[in-house]
């Protein structure tokens, strides 16, 4: 791959590192902010909203930029964010700052995604992407089980002032590496021609089933710390291992997803959701065997993470060249609200009296409403059989 996918990469894994650190750290900032465990699970959510939010304005607003300026920009809003959640005194602040530090998201990995498709062949388009997006499942491999130790040793906002370091080194490799004049040569496109493309179904299916394929995920994943404690019996010292499980899997089905999707699109999108729902439901079966618990989690992060190319690439081929920079930043938004949506749904089921085993169950099915729309979306690809014409009378 080329050096600036690489350089791409780096960033991502910064800004995996924020969304993701706190889900080990809930219990500690839930019991110094006064919270209940669920809303400090909103902090996740508001993070989500705010990529959601701040993807396609971003996105609109820098569209005439050079690319390598929007992402550097990006990358020190990203910083600037993670300092102000390490000095917030309150959880009103402390949610203003994860939202400012989301809209650094949508857009950076939105760019990324296309200017790391435009740096290499054709039938690597889904390999370069989730090579970048190797920065997210590096993230959770090092960056989370890390944080969630170093929250513990130190206190939340340690990790949260070592994410802000992680942000300047990003910094520093995307400016060395990505080149200057990286999109110079890309056709305008007019901003309206750029909006119609959201008008697509097909676009508008993508959208959907990658908010409801990540909402299965994160209605999980959210509430790990507590699953894995209060409903497994793991001592809180076991968690940060564990995410590391987690990390690891990302790392396998990340790639394998890349490679799936380079060989057949329709065949990895239809795949991989419907791995992922079946995941979700072993996960609510054996979560009394601590395990076969461990090697769920794992499972969980590969079936999770081999999506990602294939619903990323499917917008990206839908919306056509006039669109794919918008529609690239809005699917990374419906990946964040997916997020938001999940853990919603979570903390629904909890606060309605439901127990935390129970909510893999609810992840398998927003899950497999995910694949049902996918089913759709490819069955529309097929063309029409040709009417027969009936003879004349």
């Amino acid at each position: 791959m080329p050096a600036a996918v690489l350089a791409l990469t780096a960033g991502a894994f910064g800004i995996g590192t924020t969304e993701f650190v706190i889900m080990g750290l809930l219990l500690q900032v839930a019991a110094e902010m006064h919270v209940s465990v669920p809303a400090a699970g909103l902090l996740i959510s508001g993070y989500a909203l705010g990529v959601f939010a701040g993807a396609p304005i971003l996105t609109l607003a820098t569209r005439r930029m050079p690319r390598k300026a929007v992402l550097l920009a990006l990358m020190a809003i990203f910083t600037l964010g993670n300092a102000a959640c390490a000095l917030a005194p309150n959880y009103a602040l402390l949610m203003a700052a994860r939202v400012l530090t989301s809209l650094a998201h949508g857009t950076f990995f939105g760019v990324g995604s296309v200017v790391a498709t435009s740096l290499v062949a054709e039938d690597k388009r889904a390999s370069a992407i989730a090579t970048m997006f190797t920065g997210l499942t590096v993230a959770t491999l090092l960056g989370v089980p890390f944080g969630a130790w170093f929250g513990l040793l130190l206190g939340w906002r340690a990790a949260f002032w070592a994410v802000a370091a992680i942000g300047i080194v990003a910094f520093a490799v995307l400016a060395v590496f990505v080149p200057a004049a990286v999109g110079q040569n890309d056709e305008q496109v007019a901003i309206r021609d750029e909006l119609a493309v959201l008008a697509r179904p097909q676009v508008q299916l993508g959208l959907a089933m990658t908010v409801l394929g990540f909402a299965g995920l994160f209605t999980v994943f959210t509430y790990i710390q507590p699953i894995l404690t209060r409903v497994t019996g793991f001592p809180e010292a076991a968690v940060s291992p564990i995410l590391l499980v987690f990390g690891v899997g990302l790392s396998v089905g990340n790639v394998a997803g890349g490679r799936l999707a380079d060989r057949g699109l329709s065949r990895a999108l239809l795949g991989t959701l419907a791995t992922l729902a079946v995941v979700l439901v072993v996960f609510a079966l054996v979560l009394s065997l601590k395990v076969l618990t461990v090697l769920l989690v794992g499972l969980l992060g590969a079936a999770a993470f081999a999506t990602v190319a294939p619903l990323q690439l499917r917008v990206l081929e839908t919306a056509g060249p006039a669109g794919q920079t918008l529609a690239s930043s809005l699917n990374i938004a419906a990946f964040n609200l997916g997020n938001a949506l999940g853990a919603w749904a979570g903390g629904m089921t909890i606060d309605h009296g439901a127990d935390f085993i129970a909510l893999p169950l609810v992840a398998a099915a927003i899950t497999s409403a995910g694949l049902v729309l996918a089913l759709v979306s490819v069955r529309l690809d097929r063309p029409k059989p040709a009417q027969a014409v009936c003879p004349a009378q």
